[in-house]
């Protein structure tokens, strides 16, 4: 698993821990007296509500790098609402921040003007989680970087994964709860799993995730169960979110379906999540590492303000976590920061 995962990270973990990085979880503090990025101010975007599946984990991130560091960080969280984010970023650009770590779920559309507007003004930005490849071409010599999962070819690594492990046939059905028609590259991961199923023939049952759910993930067990209940031949189910991925138990319970009879998979590793594979409901998931879309991008950010370094691109998904595994990341989930 580990091997498959430290591929661009290794490199940029090891300048991290060159420049003083503290006993993992336990930041409290958004600023560290006298580090060697005292005095940068960053605004930072979690991507979810306060306290949600991931977003926390992005959170914990940036919260232990500003404490490493000593950069001072204003943080606003999004609700997964792509309105809200433009929004907000709209605002840190007002405030005048020395940085700026976005995520891409705005659409390049949107968030191309405002990080025009912000590099204008000198404010160093860069992104995680969904990628904004444009701006990062355009801005990379400035600092714009990206720390995340290249988005479709994860989606189709975890469809061809299903398909060995669940010993799926052309003529098959499967349940992709996912988000296609998102702005920009974050469609691109449903796009991948969705590619990676219809190429070798199963059949897809489609459903995008609403806003409710997207925000509250607890709200679409009856969507799920009426989905299942219409179609009641699919034999494996991919949930597009992390949030929804952690939720399968209370999806197959909502749908009186016994653990283990469909093949459940997602992504991203949380608390629920563990408890949901060790229980049987959920099979596979892949883990992107959101802690780290947290920590190096304000450590890009200080690198660029004060030595001038141009953009890291870092890859942070790609190894898989089941049953066999999950007790390696349990005690580490446990303290959200994988």
């Amino acid at each position: 698993m580990r091997a498959r995962r430290i591929k661009a990270g290794v490199t940029a973990l090891a300048l991290a821990a060159s420049v003083g990085l503290t006993t993992v979880g336990t930041a409290t503090s958004s600023q560290a007296a006298g580090g060697w990025c005292s005095g940068v101010k960053i605004a930072a975007f979690p991507g979810g509500p306060q306290g949600g599946v991931f977003a926390n984990n992005v959170y914990n991130g940036y919260k232990q790098a500003a404490s490493d560091l000593g950069a001072k960080v204003k943080y606003y969280f999004s609700d997964w609402d792509p309105n809200k984010l433009i929004s907000q970023m709209k605002e840190a650009v007002a405030t005048k921040p020395d940085g700026m770590a976005i995520y891409g779920f705005g659409g390049p559309e949107a968030t191309t003007p405002i990080v025009d507007a912000a590099e204008k003004k000198g404010i160093i930005v860069t992104s995680l989680n969904s990628e904004l490849s444009a701006l990062q071409a355009k801005y990379s010599t400035k600092g714009f970087g990206y720390v995340g999962a290249q988005l479709h070819k994860a989606g189709l690594d975890l469809a061809n994964e299903i398909i060995k492990r669940a010993a799926l046939k052309s003529g098959d059905s499967a349940f992709v709860w996912g988000l296609k028609g998102a702005a920009g590259d974050r469609a691109q991961r449903t796009v991948g799993v969705i590619d990676g199923f219809e190429a070798v023939g199963i059949k897809v049952v489609y459903q995008e995730i609403d806003q409710a759910t997207n925000t509250s993930p607890a709200s679409g067990a009856p969507t799920f169960a009426g989905i299942m209940a219409a179609n009641k031949g699919i034999k494996a189910v991919v949930t597009d979110h992390g949030g929804l991925t952690a939720t399968a138990a209370t999806y197959m319970k909502a749908a009186n379906l016994k653990a283990g009879s469909v093949y459940f998979a997602g992504f991203d590793v949380s608390p629920a999540t563990v408890t949901a594979i060790q229980s049987g409901y959920l099979q596979l998931v892949i883990d992107q590492q959101p802690w780290l879309q947290g920590y190096l991008p304000i450590l890009q950010i200080c690198l660029t303000k004060k030595f001038g370094f141009s953009g890291l691109a870092v890859n942070t998904s790609g190894g898989f976590v089941d049953a066999s595994n999950v007790k390696i990341v349990a005690p580490l989930a446990k303290k959200e920061i994988r």
